[in-house]
């Protein structure tokens, strides 16, 4: 196929050819596969300034995407690339491979940089999703810090680079510029942009930004960063969202609150704790959703509120698909316990004939982890209408996850549906979600790109 890149891609292929560094903040859908692929292609044959490229990914795009994208367009017939996943012995072989571009999923980052006995002698490394490096105390992040120096061109690429806030800029940028624009040490970075916020005696639990932090932040990573959304350059469909509110019976909303009181409850069938607040989140929102385990990891069930709301959501549907979002194993259990009742067909979203059955139309209720539901896999052609029967705390999840529907080439209105368990935790969750996308929003707004001469 011919490639005509749009205005906005020609601007961000010559950002990278002329920029050692650069971060894409490039919205899903966007193509930032094929404007970093024509870049490459344009700097190994046309330059002559790359002649060995890694490209790090998660494993699902690094098995498919990148690889798709090459033989797709026909410019990029002369590249050779070499897939570096599955066993040991498969992936050494693939490393050895002559080729131009290496993808190997970040997994096994530490595995070649530490264990495989491959030179790392790449001049060139793409980051397929940035913001799977926003922790700087990772063994993948330090392990790719020790090669680092070696690299004298490198891309960062995300849709989603502060999921969690500000702090998470720190690890992302140092493996670009090495510490050069937000610092080389995390608590330089906490010291001179953050205040501390909770806190228990001298122990700090989470920070804040001060009041310029933003602002300052923004400027300090400009000059090698360019954003793009997708609804400034595409024809994104109609987009609607909305919350379905499930209401549980005072005898659910009172094991509720004592759990949420006192950190223990106690049932006829077992006893469940919560031995800090991070444990305590989790077991909330278990309980939210209907059931929970308890110590010994049976399942409890408390209400099936959800289940309802779920059955009432997909009799409105009078046949049209639907994509379940799910996010415990029991959550999982219930609802394929509740659909096989109702006899009403399903499939789990999590091979690769079960998402082409999707697309094709053929599974009229889709479930589907949002952990597995993420970078590169388009799902639009199988529906236009998601449910989150439980929430994460995830924006990169909760981004990723609903991208799979609302993309270009969607035809229709995307629905995003969530079920809240009124009077709970689903409540702080979804505005916790929305208070991180004002801060992504903010950053990608700052370091918008000027395409100036480039737009038509």
């Amino acid at each position: 196929m011919k490639y005509e890149p749009h205005s906005y891609q020609k601007y961000a292929i010559e950002y990278v050819e002329t920029h050692h560094i650069s971060a894409l903040l490039i919205d899903m859908g966007l193509g930032k596969t094929s404007i970093t692929l024509t870049a490459i292609n344009d700097l190994m044959f046309d330059s002559f300034e790359v002649r060995k490229v890694l490209v790090i990914a998660p494993l699902r795009v690094a098995k498919n995407t990148w690889c798709d994208e090459i033989k797709k367009w026909e410019h990029l017939k002369n590249l050779k690339y070499s897939v570096a996943v599955g066993t040991e012995t498969e992936r050494i072989a693939a490393l050895n491979a002559d080729a131009d571009i290496y993808i190997i999923n970040r997994e096994n980052i530490q595995w070649l940089v530490e264990k495989s006995g491959v030179p790392f002698d790449f001049d060139m490394l793409v980051i397929d999703e940035l913001s799977s490096f926003k922790n700087h105390q990772t063994k993948r992040f330090k392990s790719l810090m020790k090669v680092r120096p070696k690299v004298k061109r490198i891309v960062g690429l995300t849709g989603t680079p502060s999921s969690n806030g500000l702090m998470d800029l720190f690890a992302e940028f140092k493996i670009l510029d090495m510490g050069e624009r937000l610092g080389r040490f995390i608590g330089q970075y906490r010291n001179k942009y953050f205040k501390p916020d909770k806190m228990s005696g001298q122990v700090v639990y989470s920070y804040k930004p001060l009041p310029y932090a933003e602002q300052a932040i923004y400027e300090k990573i400009s000059d090698i960063t360019v954003s793009m959304k997708a609804n400034e350059y595409l024809n994104m469909p109609e987009l609607v969202v909305s919350n379905y509110e499930a209401r549980l019976s005072d005898k659910e909303r009172k094991h509720y609150d004592e759990m949420k009181k006192n950190l223990v409850l106690e049932l006829a069938d077992g006893e469940i704790t919560a031995s800090n607040a991070a444990s305590l989140s989790n077991k909330l929102c278990q309980m939210s959703n209907g059931a929970i385990y308890d110590d010994k990891q049976n399942i409890i069930e408390i209400h099936s509120r959800k289940l309802d709301a779920l059955e009432d959501i997909i009799e409105s549907m009078n046949g049209k698909p639907l994509l379940v979002a799910y996010w415990y194993k029991h959550d999982f259990e219930r609802i394929e316990k509740r659909l096989k009742s109702l006899h009403i067909p399903f499939s789990k979203l999590d091979t690769d004939t079960s998402i082409e059955r999707w697309n094709n139309g053929e599974i009229p209720i889709a479930l589907i982890h949002p952990a597995s539901a993420g970078h590169g896999l388009n799902l639009q052609s199988g529906g236009s209408t998601l449910v989150w029967f439980g929430l994460t705390w995830s924006l990169e999840l909760y981004q990723q996850t609903n991208a799979r529907l609302y993309r270009q080439g969607q035809k229709s209105t995307v629905v995003i549906q969530h079920i809240i368990a009124k009077g709970t935790i689903d409540e702080q969750i979804l505005k916790a979600l929305q208070r991180k996308d004002k801060t992504q929003s903010d950053l990608i707004d700052a370091v918008k790109a000027d395409l100036g001469g480039f737009l038509k």
